[in-house]
């Protein structure tokens, strides 16, 4: 049991742990900002095209009236199927995956821009260190025949 705990432990102490908390509690909040979105926003808009809020879309599949007994009220119960919210509820799906499909794309391009960055800084620092060979011209080459032939005639 004590080993299990310490599992444990060392478990809960990792960064990862803290970094999915962390993912958790801005993701929840990410969430009641797209429903926001959808609910506030974009259904409204729809409904003006289509005439409808797809909040108030549903299919009554059977009603039961209801009398109160201390009152005496009579109240009708609908069971009903909320088609809407379901659509709402694809909508900030769809709102919420192309968020992060936003936001994965962009951390791949950072990354990449910054491993070009890291590299070309690597290449850089590498030139830097390395003296620049001289650059022999064909002159300088064709003297240096001359020489060798002057040298091997004088040899013989």
């Amino acid at each position: 049991m004590k080993k299990f705990f310490g599992e444990f432990k060392e478990f809960i102490t990792k960064g990862n742990v803290m970094d999915m908390a962390v993912g958790s509690i801005i993701g929840l909040s990410f969430k009641d900002l797209v429903t926001s979105f959808t609910n506030d926003i974009i259904s409204p808009i729809l409904g003006l095209f289509g005439g409808v809020d797809f909040s108030d879309m549903k299919w009554v599949i059977g009603t039961k009236e209801v009398t109160d007994a201390t009152t005496g009220a009579v109240t009708v119960v609908e069971n009903s199927i909320n088609y809407g919210a379901f659509v709402t509820g694809v909508i900030n799906f769809l709102i919420m995956a192309l968020v992060i499909f936003c936001m994965v794309k962009l951390v791949a391009a950072v990354s990449g821009w910054s491993k070009k960055l890291a590299k070309k800084g690597e290449e850089e620092a590498v030139a830097e260190e390395a003296p620049a060979a001289p650059v022999e011209t064909t002159d300088d080459i064709l003297k240096d025949i001359r020489e060798l032939l002057k040298t091997k005639e004088t040899t013989k």
